[in-house]
């Protein structure tokens, strides 16, 4: 059997990507997902990888989540962070709940889904953890200060992470996209997307999910060994370190 994969948010767009890339690539894969029912059964239904429902933001849940993927498939050597969710407005109308929600969801989540695997990987020598970011955790977006700190601070995670485990055989990656044409991005308006987020991107057009997905493949690999703490800019040049 191929190692064990987890990836967070995996039924649906960057994540679903994710997911299949790591099944065809040999992984014993499995996708959480937090609430469309419909979406993640059809997801399990086309491409035959096991589904599990529970919310990131619960460390409870995560724990039990991850305990029924260890018992089903094995212990988790590959766990991909990606769940993820917006709460936009600006920062002096932005509510106590907008800030939480996406601060909960999407940096708190990664305590919640490290903690419980980090040792037995640490036991097994070898582990690979792989955050998605965003160009917006690097750059800073008008009207996404929740989201922005957010993705920010899981770039500090990950540097903290990597130097702690690295003597473990583990790594700890991150990517940050910049605009992917999932179906929540395609819904802008053709004439925003034209005018207003293209021209931002050097290479004149978005990001595939699968490409993003590729990124995870070679951090995953064996041979990304000395790779750690890293941050992968897989943004079309609209922002450059």
């Amino acid at each position: 059997m191929g190692k064990i994969a987890v990836v967070t948010g995996g039924t649906r767009g960057i994540g679903a990507a994710i997911s299949k890339a790591l099944k065809a690539a040999g992984y014993s894969v499995a996708a959480n997902y937090a609430g469309n029912d419909e979406a993640a059964e059809r997801f399990r239904s086309e491409t035959g990888i096991p589904v599990y429902k529970w919310d990131v933001s619960s460390y409870e849940a995560c724990a039990a989540g991850l305990a029924q993927v260890e018992a089903d498939l094995g212990p988790v050597d590959v766990l991909v962070n990606n769940a993820g969710i917006t709460r936009d407005g600006f920062f002096h109308k932005m509510s106590p709940d907008q800030w939480s929600a996406v601060i909960g969801t999407n940096l708190n989540s990664l305590f919640n889904m490290c903690r419980p695997v980090i040792e037995g990987m640490r036991n097994r020598n070898f582990g690979r953890i792989i955050c998605i970011s965003s160009v917006n955790g690097q750059k800073g977006q008008a009207g996404q200060a929740n989201y922005s700190a957010a993705k920010a601070g899981e770039l500090g995670f990950v540097k903290a992470l990597a130097q702690e485990n690295a003597s473990k055989g583990i790594t700890v990656n991150a990517i940050a996209p910049g605009y992917v044409g999932t179906e929540m991005v395609r819904a802008i308006d053709p004439a925003v997307l034209e005018k207003r987020i293209l021209p931002q991107i050097p290479v004149g057009r978005l990001g595939e999910p699968e490409e993003i997905a590729r990124c995870v493949l070679f951090l995953a690999a064996d041979d990304a060994g000395f790779i750690t703490g890293s941050t992968i800019s897989a943004n079309g040049g609209q922002y450059m370190l």
